[in-house]
């Protein structure tokens, strides 16, 4: 890991930076399944609306944002107050240089301090990698200690092509 990496909590002015950092998975992969990138002021309302309620991290190398995580609400209802989905994008210039381990450890520790229990990651997947999708975000949640519980088929189309949902799940 980098030891110029830091993470604080997110500032609705880094809007901009997280849409540039988003624009890529939105236009060149299956890891997001939007089709059109969120404007800056749209993601500044997401980030507003997030953080309201849950962490939202982000991580800089020197002054730069490289990545960011949140968490949101997995279900309205009352008896899922426990449970929460992560998410988390890294600027695909600073992949496997400790930010994704760093952000997680920040976002986790934040929700063990609200009472948070379950940690959920959607995550898209693919049985032979594509020139959309790799196994990059399956492998790092499993190597974060999340546990694959569920696998919705062909739930998700993008650039023509079917992708599965993958439901990781880790315990705090």
């Amino acid at each position: 890991m980098d030891n110029k990496l830091t993470i604080r909590d997110v500032r609705t002015e880094d809007a901009e930076r997280l849409v540039e950092i988003y624009a890529h998975y939105v236009q060149n992969t299956a890891v997001s399944f939007e089709y059109e990138v969120p404007t800056v002021e749209e993601f500044a309302n997401r980030i507003q609306k997030i953080s309201a309620k849950y962490p939202y991290v982000v991580c800089l190398d020197q002054d730069k944002v490289i990545g960011y995580a949140y968490a949101g609400r997995y279900s309205p209802r009352e008896a899922y107050n426990w449970t929460v989905t992560t998410s988390i994008y890294i600027d695909k210039d600073h992949h496997r240089k400790g930010a994704g381990t760093l952000l997680y450890a920040a976002l986790e520790e934040k929700l063990r301090e609200r009472g948070i229990v379950n940690l959920l990651a959607g995550i898209a997947y693919v049985e032979e990698e594509d020139e959309y999708l790799t196994h990059d975000s399956v492998y790092f949640h499993q190597k974060m200690g999340y546990a694959q519980v569920a696998r919705m088929m062909t739930v998700g189309k993008k650039y023509d092509r079917w992708y599965d949902l993958l439901w990781l799940q880790k315990k705090l």
